[in-house]
């Protein structure tokens, strides 16, 4: 075999051009696969990011009437669905794979938040000592949330640096009292998410799946809630998993626990459902990869008309050898070898080809991010498949000229010119 791997070298070096010529087809097939798959990769990493964010990996399961989430600005507590209490909270926490669970109300939008004459119509929430743990917030003004404040009922907020650009407009907002439902509260502290991440945003449409349009989010203590809102509101719950893969199974765990301890009437909607970025992400990834599978149909003519290309040439080889192949047998050589030998050369010379289609493949894919803007990530198993294939098509397409030559008869070899 290397015997065989050192002719081959040495017949594609004596034919430098023609070789390469030969190699051109599998060169831009290779090089196109590879360069559409990295593509691929790159834009499904970045739908991944988009939506699962910085990598806390956190869950929400939320009460849902059918399909949507339950807006308790404009519904009555619905009969039959139970405050979740601590005891829950921690079997949820306990559970394989999650690493910490929150309980936690909320309204969108609000109306009856202000600060003088200043409004605040972003969103805010209602918090335990959980929550900043979960989303992985930290504080890095003024002080967290104590202890003291969920046991005494204390009319204090922290909130992100969006409402507190809303509310204050560069005011330092510590010690600043804000009005919500008519009841003062005092800003203790700002918010900020540990790893900050900014979705990539590229047009109108991705603009509206993935940016944040709020006026930013205010976080008082759960046991203040009910002074503000409504006595005994469901929660919702956050999960905080092992890893992002396990965010979908987790997820529908923790939902299915909290729909058993409903005693809502037969037929009701109401139920507990999971919000599933991770299932959103991969319905995006596949509508992403779907149009880009048919380019690489496209890509792969060029590696046919490659290796009909590669077909051709050991054909020539096979004529041009004639005398060498009689003379081989003529001392003996069998049919198999002479068989390896050509099918060897072929190989040899789509196997170069495909390693030199990796190399282009790379650049190419590098260019589009740099002239686009587009993300690419280079895969590891489709460079060893791309170049395991190209070495495959010099077999399947150098298998005719390699039994042409093992079959040929010594004496009719020897008599050609």
């Amino acid at each position: 075999m290397l015997e065989n791997i050192r002719l081959s070298f040495q017949g594609i070096w004596g034919h430098k051009l023609r070789s390469l010529l030969t190699m051109l087809g599998v060169i831009i097939g290779i090089a196109s696969i590879i360069s559409i798959v990295s593509t691929i990769k790159g834009t499904n990493e970045q739908i991944k990011q988009n939506l699962i964010g910085a990598g806390t990996n956190a869950v929400e399961v939320t009460l849902c009437e059918g399909d949507y989430s339950l807006d308790m600005e404009y519904t009555d507590i619905p009969a039959g669905i139970p405050v979740i209490t601590e005891q829950v909270r921690k079997s949820i926490e306990s559970m394989d794979k999650v690493e910490a669970a929150t309980l936690y109300t909320e309204r969108t939008y609000v109306s009856n938040v202000y600060y003088g004459n200043t409004a605040f119509n972003g969103n805010i929430r209602g918090v335990d000592g959980y929550y900043f743990d979960v989303y992985g917030y930290t504080v890095y003004l003024g002080r967290d949330f104590s202890d003291s404040d969920f046991d005494q009922y204390k009319r204090v907020v922290l909130m992100d640096q969006k409402a507190a650009n809303t509310l204050f407009a560069g005011e330092n907002p510590l010690g600043q009292t804000i009005e919500i439902g008519k009841e003062p509260y005092t800003v203790i502290g700002l918010v900020a998410l540990s790893s900050e991440y900014e979705p990539v945003i590229n047009s109108y449409s991705e603009y509206y799946t993935y940016a944040d349009t709020s006026s930013g989010t205010i976080f008082l203590p759960y046991s203040c809630w009910a002074s503000v809102y409504q006595y005994d509101e469901p929660q919702s719950v956050a999960v905080r998993c092992a890893s992002t893969d396990d965010m979908t199974v987790v997820g529908q765990t923790v939902a299915d626990l909290l729909n058993a301890n409903l005693s809502v009437g037969e037929g009701s909607d109401y139920s507990y459902q999971s919000q599933d970025l991770l299932e959103q992400a991969e319905n995006l990834q596949e509508l992403s990869s779907s149009t880009n599978v048919q380019l690489m149909w496209i890509a792969g003519i060029s590696l046919l008309v490659g290796g009909i290309g590669v077909m051709n040439i050991m054909l020539v080889t096979v004529t041009e050898r004639t005398k060498e192949i009689g003379l081989k047998k003529a001392i003996g050589a069998k049919k198999g070898r002479i068989l390896w030998q050509f099918l060897t050369e072929a190989a040899v010379l789509t196997g170069m080809g495909g390693i030199l289609g990796v190399v282009a493949g790379i650049v190419v894919a590098q260019v589009i991010s740099n002239l686009t803007a587009t993300p690419t990530a280079i895969s590891v198993p489709a460079i060893v498949v791309a170049v395991a294939f190209s070495v495959l098509i010099g077999v399947v397409f150098g298998l005719i000229p390699a039994i042409k030559a093992a079959n040929l008869s010594p004496i009719e070899a020897l008599r050609r010119e």
